[in-house]
């Protein structure tokens, strides 16, 4: 029905990631994705979500350097291993004051996210609550998923129709997909603009030999409009998908979604060019 065109994964959260040939993946997501998060002393964990606190970290790569070991390039070229002194020490000058980078979760991990202007960006419930915290930025806060540093779905999927359905809308806009920092992108050849939106809640997919169920849309927020590496900043990017696709998550609202979560059912290993099908719930379920 389908086929993996990408598979990417990101060492330390926020930061740009690594494009992949094959991964394992586990009840817990691609191996080796997120494994890192850089920490404030405040227990905030650093997330482009808020974009005058941790923007910055979008200049930086991160890829593996073998089981529980990665190397972070920093803006000027340097690269330096995760957990070392001289990183973290780099990373408190970027960002303007002290952070570190753990492998650790904290208990209570906060995670600060920026309040989007366009419709759809946040539950209006979330948007009463919202303050002004020490940047001038208006955000609200939560907190990242128990003994991670996922915001939410262990694996993000994003496919190359529904980018194409936004480009059509906005042909002057930039919809790389690198944008939305999916694990996996995927085409469905043939398929409706939003194939995603087809797959309620316990729709499966098989890819290649792994079992994967759609947990829910992937809500969006301001991070496609940054600049990621080489591609420079877009604010029309989410001003278009408020526009197009804004779709009923949970109990949350009509919000502007791009992708799905899904949740691991049989763990393997995926790979580029690996065959995708799915398979609907049950009526009722």
């Amino acid at each position: 029905m389908g086929t993996v065109v990408a598979v990417r994964r990101y060492p330390v959260k926020s930061m740009l990631g690594e494009a992949l040939t094959s991964v394992p993946v586990t009840a817990e997501g691609l191996a080796g994705d997120r494994a890192f998060a850089v920490l404030d002393g405040a227990g905030a964990v650093g997330s482009a979500k808020h974009p005058r606190k941790w923007g910055a970290l979008l200049h930086c790569r991160s890829r593996s350097a073998g089981p529980g070991a990665v190397r972070v390039e920093l803006p000027g070229g340097a690269v330096l291993p995760a957990g070392s002194e001289e990183l973290d020490a780099r990373l408190s000058t970027l960002l303007g004051r002290a952070v570190t980078v753990s492998a650790e979760p904290p208990e209570h991990g906060l995670l600060e996210r920026a309040v989007p202007a366009y419709e759809g960006g946040l539950p209006d419930v979330l948007r009463d609550r919202a303050s002004v915290d020490a940047t001038g930025e208006e955000i609200t806060s939560g907190r990242v998923a128990a003994g991670t540093f996922l915001d939410f779905g262990r694996v993000h999927l994003v496919t190359t129709n529904s980018l194409h359905r936004l480009r059509q809308a906005h042909p002057a806009g930039d919809f790389d997909p690198r944008r939305f920092r999916p694990n996996l992108v995927v085409g469905l050849p043939g398929g409706p603009g939003f194939p995603e939106d087809a797959w309620q809640g316990g729709t499966t997919l098989r890819i290649g030999p792994v079992l994967f169920r759609v947990t829910v849309p992937t809500p969006r927020c301001a991070v496609p409009n940054l600049g990621h590496g080489e591609l420079p900043p877009d604010p029309a990017t989410m001003r278009t998908v408020a526009r197009e696709h804004r779709v009923p998550v949970l109990d949350l609202g009509r919000l502007s979604c791009v992708g799905v979560y899904l949740e691991v059912l049989e763990p393997g290993t995926v790979r580029t060019g690996d065959e995708v099908t799915v398979h609907s719930a049950p009526s009722g379920a």
